[in-house]
């Protein structure tokens, strides 16, 4: 089996960690949440409809906050064992991870074998 590039990979996911913690922070800054008295407020004033597409965003937003958390948690926890010397091995089989999969998927933690049995394929 080929011998993993770390160090390009290391820096593939601190780019994208930086990509995802600029992507938290624009969401922050775009919905920092609403008080009850905003939200009594905005309903007083918009019509039902307006009020639901409101809800719909402030949702779209916290469900995109909590993706992007967990891909941040995934991105710490490849870096973590990078220098723990596990990154790149299946934390299932304890097999190698194929470089084409770590390419895909750097922060991948299963060779593709494991990944398609923990899904049932």
């Amino acid at each position: 089996m080929a011998t993993i590039d770390t160090e390009r990979f290391r820096q593939a996911l601190l780019e994208e960690r930086t990509r995802v913690v600029e992507a938290i922070k624009y969401l922050h800054e775009e919905n920092p949440g609403s008080t009850s008295a905003e939200r009594d407020e905005t309903t007083q004033d918009n019509h039902l409809a307006d009020t639901a597409t409101d809800t719909f965003d402030r949702e779209l937003d916290y469900t995109l906050e909590e993706n992007s958390e967990h891909v941040l948690g995934a991105i710490d926890a490849a870096l973590a064992r990078m220098e723990e010397g596990t990154y790149g091995t299946c934390q299932t089989c304890g097999k190698p991870i194929a470089p084409e999969r770590l390419e895909a998927i750097p922060s991948a933690t299963q060779c593709i074998d494991c990944r398609r049995r923990e899904e049932g394929r």
